[in-house]
Parts: structure tokens; C-alpha cells; sequence
């Protein structure tokens, strides 16, 4: 278990390192020296008071990725409660799971009493990514007139699923609220791509030309975030 341990602390600073793009000489502070490197690497590079907690929670998502999951389902099979299964729902959600994370948010929207736009929006994304399409459009149609269905992730991903079923006109329709100035842009790009399949080069490549502007004016850590995304932006601009 030490060895297991030592080799998530080793794996934690070098993910920071590469991620903070810090000097590469603390890389061989880490791996020849793991303990005491990792130690000096954190308490000069990454710790703080408020970032204790996080830290904690890396090491510990890395040595156990399931342990989230295996606590709620023992907090829900301690507690039935709507809650509980939402959270429980959320962490297969996050892992992918996707299959039990639909079981769990469908259970969770049976109860009535409660605001279930969440719930149901979680289950077309859900289901798209599971490639149940109808199932994704039948809980976005459900969502189409509540005011927060506008211009939101839910609905893109409505227009995904659309597409998906080659209803490609309304598919367009959903997606194109999605094109929200320094905003989206990952999903800019899908829908850019989405236009030049369709060859409707100049709206796409209007598209692509924004992002492409606002990279310039990113902060630092939407840079680093985006940068496969601005890569591809580049590569398709150069392209057309």
C-alpha cells in the first residue's frame, strides 16, 4: 500500500508540473528523490491552505477512482432518499458509467415533488452518450419550454441526437443557439463542422473565424484548456 501511495504522489506532482508547465528540473526531484521531492515540490509549487483539501482528494481519486461511487451507493442503500440518488447518479455520470446513471436518474424523476429540469436534462446527455437517441430527443422535447432549455448544453445536445436520426434541418435549429461569443467553444467547433458538412461553408467558417479571434484574448487557463480545440479551429481555417 506505501508503494502504492508513494507512486500517486509521484504521479499527482508530475501531472501539476507538466499542467503548470513548471521547470523541468523538479522532474527529477520527483522521481529520484519521491518522497522527499514530492514533499519539497509541494510545499513550494502547489500548497496552500485552501488547496489542502484538493490535494487530499487527488490522491485519494487516484488511488481509488471508485471510492466516490462505492460510498454513495452504500449512503443510498443506508438512505433511500431522492438526493442520495441523484448523487449517486452524478458520480456513474462522471465516470461514464452511463448506463447507471440513466437507472438512477429515472428512478430519481418518479418522484413527482420535485423540480426534475436536472434530472432530465442529465438524461439526454446521458442517453446521447449511451447512443440512445430517441430516448435523449424524448426527454429534450419534454425540456423544449422551460427557459433554461435555451441556448444551453441540454439543448445542443438535443440537436446532436437529432442529427444522429437525420432530422438535419431541425437538428441545425437546435444547435445554433449554442454560438455564443467567448462562450462554447468546444461546441462552436461541432457545430462549424456540422455547417461545412453541409456546405454551408461561409457560416462555418464565420464560426470558426470567432474562435479563432477570441483565442487571442483568452486567459491563461482557458488557453491551456482550449488548446486542442483552437488547434483544430487552425487546421480547419487553414484548410477551407
Amino acid at each position: 500500500m506505501t508503494y502504492y501511495l508513494i507512486l500517486a504522489f509521484q504521479a499527482f506532482c508530475v501531472y501539476h508540473l507538466i499542467k503548470n508547465k513548471n521547470p523541468y528540473y523538479w522532474l527529477f526531484l520527483i522521481i529520484f528523490l519521491p518522497v522527499i521531492g514530492c514533499v519539497i515540490y509541494l510545499l513550494t509549487q502547489v500548497y496552500n491552505k485552501r488547496d489542502a483539501t484538493k490535494i487530499q482528494e487527488r490522491v485519494t481519486n487516484i488511488l481509488v477512482p471508485t471510492k466516490k461511487v462505492k460510498d454513495l451507493e452504500k449512503q443510498l442503500a443506508f438512505l433511500d432518499t431522492y438526493q442520495n440518488r441523484v448523487n449517486l447518479a452524478d458520480a456513474y455520470f462522471e465516470m461514464k458509467d452511463f448506463s447507471k446513471a440513466i437507472e438512477q436518474y429515472e428512478n430519481a424523476a418518479k418522484d413527482e415533488n420535485q423540480n426534475n429540469y436536472y434530472i432530465k436534462s442529465q438524461l439526454v446527455i446521458a442517453h446521447y452518450k449511451a447512443g440512445n437517441y430517441e430516448q435523449s430527443i424524448m426527454y429534450a422535447e419534454d425540456l423544449k419550454e422551460d427557459s433554461e432549455f435555451e441556448k444551453s448544453k441540454t439543448q445542443f445536445t438535443y440537436g446532436l441526437a437529432l442529427e444522429k436520426m437525420g432530422n438535419l434541418e431541425a437538428a441545425e435549429a437546435q444547435l445554433k443557439p449554442i454560438d455564443l461569443r467567448y462562450d462554447n467553444y468546444e461546441e462552436r467547433l461541432v457545430l462549424a463542422k456540422f455547417l461545412l458538412d453541409r456546405e454551408k461553408t461561409e457560416e462555418g467558417k464565420e464560426i470558426l473565424s470567432d474562435i479563432s479571434e477570441e483565442s487571442k484574448h483568452m486567459t491563461k487557463m482557458n488557453k491551456q484548456k482550449f488548446r486542442a480545440t483552437v488547434a483544430e479551429v487552425e487546421k480547419l481555417l487553414k484548410s477551407l
